[in-house]
């Protein structure tokens, strides 16, 4: 910043203040892809439990007649093979995924994370950066960014991903409770929920993760 002297006066004394340059123009900033993620999961923490399935939905902004508005764009799911002794049987009530399962369906953890990797980038056209989303994002991205690490394959989303709870609270000035999903239901009508069966399946509550996303960036 260039900075230049101009006098004023306090009484009979001139004083020496500092004028501003004119402002420098901003980088534009890269143009984003969205990528709206789901894991099931063996227990509470990486490391010591697995990370069982993963799905994926990518979210792009097109212009329309009404302004930018997003979409829903390709999806992709996986079930991953136990890297990991830890196995909760409370959370296998909930994700209903069996060991058996897993080891006969399941793929090596370090394919899925290479094959994630390849596929976010591929949904990205040239000069794009893919953002990783999530409804409470820590958990999910606890999880993928330790897998990413720990079989050695470069992070795509970079370091940091955003919390659809934490942008609703913020634009609707909610409280914590309030950016439950079954909250954002009542505030965005036009939001379907899926059936009670599939909960918990990850590609499904992506897609439902995704829907969220693109309430709160076109409201």
């Amino acid at each position: 910043m260039v900075i230049r002297r101009v006098s004023c006066y306090h009484g009979n004394k001139a004083l020496k203040l500092p004028r501003r340059s004119p402002a420098i123009p901003v980088k534009p900033a890269r143009p984003l892809v969205y990528f709206s993620i789901d894991c099931e999961s063996s227990g509470p923490v990486p490391g010591l439990f697995n990370l069982i399935s993963l799905g994926v939905v990518a979210v792009h902004q097109e212009q329309t007649p009404e302004g930018p508005r997003h979409r829903k764009g390709n999806e992709k799911y996986w079930e991953l093979q136990l890297a990991y002794p830890g196995w909760e049987d409370e959370a296998e009530q909930i994700h209903r995924l069996s060991r058996e399962r897993l080891a006969e369906k399941g793929l090596p953890p370090a394919q899925v994370m290479q094959e994630l990797r390849e596929w976010t980038l591929e949904q990205c056209a040239k000069g794009e950066k893919p953002v990783f989303v999530g409804h409470n994002a820590p958990f999910d991205w606890m999880y993928v960014n330790y897998y990413f690490h720990a079989f050695d394959v470069p992070n795509p989303y970079g370091y940091n991903g955003m919390d659809t709870k934490a942008y609703a609270g913020g634009k609707h000035r909610l409280l914590w409770p309030d950016t439950s999903k079954e909250k954002l239901l009542e505030l965005y009508p036009r939001l379907e929920a899926p059936p009670e069966h599939l909960v918990h399946d990850a590609l499904v509550d992506a897609r439902f993760q995704a829907d969220i996303l693109i309430a709160l960036l076109d409201d």
